[in-house]
């Protein structure tokens, strides 16, 4: 248990990994928390401005090809007012770039780098050079995505949709997969590089745990709240689930190990 310094005190929108030891965390109340797994000390990194309420963060890839990106120290954050933010790792938002109608729901690097995707309220999924110029918009729903990631090799991509569950390939005429994952709306996805395992979690308060065919490995038992954020560590060994006042880690398996908060 860390609950020496700042704690999350109200619903944990979203996390992110910098390394399988380091874990950023932000929540409802403006924070921004970083938490030491090795050390199990937590600290607060930035108190954001009062009017920017944060949905999704996603740091940028430290190493492509076993060689350190010189972007590395910066982290892509989305928030209600429909922008993302390019944010360095002491919390200085860096950029803002206006990006969908309504609020940016998700936004996700690609495993080299080269491109970032962002999931609004307005239904949209678009694509982004590193520097936040925009490159095309991929798809067009009906209604609100709220999340989405890249799949392995950053040739697929994963959303959602309402219930489902969607595996899009960028090449136009591949074979899109589909299914229903959850009981209620799904919130957040993750997609491992390394285990090529899929994360789903939603308002019918569990999470899921999936291969890349669509299979269903593990379903957890229902939480008391929503659980509104899932995210691989970076060697796909843990990850960490979010609901609220919750911050948890649980093995691949899906086993939860570690209660952060």
């Amino acid at each position: 248990m860390i609950d020496d310094n700042p704690s999350v005190y109200k619903l944990v929108s979203c996390v992110g990994w910098t390394t399988a030891d380091e874990l950023y965390s932000c929540s409802e109340d403006h924070q921004i928390l970083r938490w030491n797994l090795l050390t199990s000390e937590t600290s607060l990194v930035v108190k954001l401005q009062e009017d920017l309420f944060p949905i999704d963060l996603h740091w940028f890839p430290k190493t492509v090809g076993g060689k350190k990106q010189s972007q590395a120290e910066i982290f892509v954050l989305t928030s209600t007012d429909g922008k993302f933010h390019l944010v360095s790792k002491t919390g200085r938002i860096e950029k803002s770039v206006e990006a969908h109608k309504g609020a940016v729901l998700a936004g996700r690097w690609n495993y080299d780098g080269t491109a970032l995707i962002t999931a609004g309220e307005d239904g949209q999924i678009k694509i982004w050079s590193k520097s936040g110029m925009l490159r095309s918009t991929l798809a067009q729903q009906g209604s609100p995505v709220y999340s989405v990631a890249w799949g392995p090799d950053s040739d697929r991509i994963l959303y959602t949709s309402g219930r489902l569950l969607i595996i899009k390939p960028l090449q136009p005429s591949a074979k899109v997969l589909q299914w229903k994952a959850h009981d209620g709306i799904i919130l957040k996805v993750d997609w491992n590089s390394v285990n090529y395992l899929i994360l789903s979690s939603g308002e019918d308060c569990k999470y899921k745990v999936w291969d890349s065919y669509g299979r269903l490995l593990y379903t957890s038992s229902s939480h008391d709240y929503p659980v509104t954020s899932v995210s691989w560590s970076p060697d796909g060994e843990v990850f960490a689930m979010g609901s609220f006042n919750t911050l948890r880690l649980c093995d691949k398996t899906g086993i939860g190990t570690q209660t952060l908060s």
